[in-house]
């Protein structure tokens, strides 16, 4: 890349995975305002953003499944609708200009924001209500929290609702190449009711099947360059395994915070710069 140091890459790429490993969302969210912020096109930004996404998922969700912090049924059951989304939004940005994506990305982030932040001082409390089809699934699991001392139950609910959502987050991973990872810790935490901590680590696992599906798209299209990717892969390898071990020594409520404190910032940025930037 010629607007950007391999140096400067690799840098901004281990704090693209730490992010990402650390709030669920994929390392789009930072990769993608230093890229264009650097001179490159967005739709090569988001390109080289959702094969990062990838790496991010690969070098975080093996750590989390080790620690038992992943939920893989709700995982799996959320792959199949991601998968068809990230296709259908990639098709799309092939086509459009590039003004708006910052647009949506930044407005995105900050919607989700605002859904967070009413929750900010809530703790979490295990749902009071399973519906019987989230039952049938069997979203149930636990895991042992360090910071907490003892191991936390709990059951997903509202399956039926998790899918199609599922459907517009990847349908927003595909179109900005964020790995739509804000949007699915909101689905698993407000709308199935898993902590936030299993939340984060299953957005982790499902984010980087949701990748791959729309980087298919991107590479037909002759957007993705290798020479680009090879360091940013590296670097957010690295970035995503140093997010894990940090990460399962917080609290939930920690980790909320430091979700909310991401989707702020990097969300005023984009919109800022999708109508008033020189694009």
């Amino acid at each position: 890349m010629d607007t950007l140091p391999v140096g400067w890459l690799l840098l901004i790429s281990v704090a693209a995975g730490f992010v990402g490993a650390m709030s669920g969302m994929g390392g789009g969210v930072i990769l993608i305002p230093a890229l264009t912020l650097a001179g490159m096109d967005i739709k090569h930004a988001i390109a080289a953003s959702i094969v990062s996404v990838i790496a991010t998922s690969s070098g975080a969700a093996a750590a989390y499944v080790r620690d038992r912090l992943t939920n893989l049924k709700v995982g799996m059951f959320l792959e199949m609708f991601t998968m068809l989304g990230a296709i259908v939004g990639a098709s799309i940005t092939v086509l459009v200009s590039p003004r708006p994506l910052f647009i949506i990305f930044g407005v995105v982030l900050l919607v989700v924001w605002g859904a967070m932040y009413l929750q900010r001082n809530v703790d979490w409390e295990p749902a009071a209500h399973v519906d019987r089809f989230s039952r049938w699934l069997e979203l149930k699991g636990c895991y042992f929290d360090q910071a907490a001392g003892h191991d936390i139950h709990y059951e997903g609910t509202r399956a039926y609702l998790g899918g199609p959502m599922m459907f517009g987050a990847g349908f927003i991973a595909g179109l900005l190449g964020i790995g739509a990872g804000a949007l699915k810790v909101l689905v698993l935490d407000l709308g199935m009711h898993l902590p936030p901590k299993v939340s984060t680590t299953t957005s982790n696992l499902i984010i980087g099947v949701t990748a791959l599906a729309g980087t298919s798209v991107y590479l037909a299209a002759g957007l993705i360059d290798p020479g680009l990717a090879a360091p940013i892969i590296l670097g957010v390898s690295v970035g995503a395994f140093i997010g894990t071990v940090v990460l399962v020594r917080l609290s939930n409520m920690a980790v909320r915070r430091f979700f909310l404190v991401v989707l702020l910032a990097l969300g005023a940025e984009m919109v800022i710069r999708g109508v008033w930037g020189n694009l």
